[in-house]
């Protein structure tokens, strides 16, 4: 497989100075995100943390959420970097500015897809904190509880030992549509005077120090650990609607059987005590 010309080209942009106009963008355009919705962010992240790398988990229930989590970012000190679409990546002027933010191009389906997490280690070794969604896309659970983790971020992890934190969000998929520009554009505008609960919450550190890279099911069991702590910090968050969203979206797919790694949010509770790290850090 040829290595494409972007991939270094992200490297020199994730392991280079910041770029000042990203955290600038998100001080002062958060403001009118949050015309949107109820925004309510709360952190359980220990601040000495914020001065190293981090990989931040999140879940994945609409197209706003990528914007409530910046948003998120900004108000507890995570500068964040998402993976963003080939498409967006590489759309004129904004997919210029958006590389030069330090977000990062991820071609899904394709054998270059693999390259994304080659710049995301880059960025995370030279201190950067990177926003990944471990499911690998929006929710297809007709309660819209987190689905299986994907591996990547978890072999990452495994391999870098950079701090897990997971994030937990709420209400985003009341802002826009799944699908469909008139829908899309309808319930977004929609929303200013809906005026939807958003929550978002940040845990602790996901415990993954007894786990190793490399070794037999440890990348599957780091995945298990990293949703189990999402779906955890979730279920206070819609604890008023633990079933199916009471907002109606037709044009969002569900599959039937359901796809829940934790259906209801119901995480065991071994599974709470091994996955969450609270010990002090100094």
């Amino acid at each position: 497989m040829s290595r494409p010309a972007w991939v270094d080209e992200q490297i020199g942009i994730v392991t280079g100075a910041d770029w000042p106009v990203w955290p600038m963008l998100l001080r002062y355009g958060a403001p009118l995100l949050s015309l949107l919705g109820r925004v309510r962010v709360t952190s359980d992240l220990d601040p000495r943390l914020l001065g190293g790398p981090l990989l931040v988990a999140a879940n994945h229930i609409g197209n706003f959420d990528t914007f409530l989590i910046a948003m998120a970012c900004r108000r507890v000190g995570v500068i964040p970097k998402f993976l963003a679409a080939r498409g967006i990546m590489t759309a004129p002027v904004i997919g210029q500015f958006l590389s030069r933010a330090g977000h990062i191009r991820v071609d899904r389906g394709s054998p270059d897809a693999a390259f994304a997490f080659e710049v995301t280690e880059a960025a995370v070794r030279h201190g950067g904190h990177v926003v990944l969604y471990p499911e690998g896309r929006i929710s297809l659970d007709p309660e819209l509880w987190p689905e299986r983790g994907r591996t990547g971020l978890a072999r990452l992890a495994l391999r870098t030992r950079v701090p897990v934190i997971p994030v937990s969000q709420w209400g985003a998929h009341e802002v826009t549509a799944y699908d469909g520009r008139t829908a899309m554009l309808r319930t977004t505008v929609s929303a200013l005077w809906r005026q939807p609960r958003l929550a978002v919450h940040f845990g602790v550190p996901v415990l993954l120090d007894d786990l190793e890279p490399g070794r037999r099911g440890d990348a599957n069991r780091a995945a298990t650990r990293i949703i189990a702590a999402i779906t955890d910090g979730l279920s206070p968050l819609r604890a008023h609607e633990p079933g199916p969203p009471r907002f109606d979206d037709p044009t969002r797919p569900t599959i039937a059987a359901g796809t829940a790694a934790f259906p209801g949010g119901r995480v065991p509770p071994a599974l709470q005590r091994a996955g969450l790290d609270r010990r002090p850090r100094g």
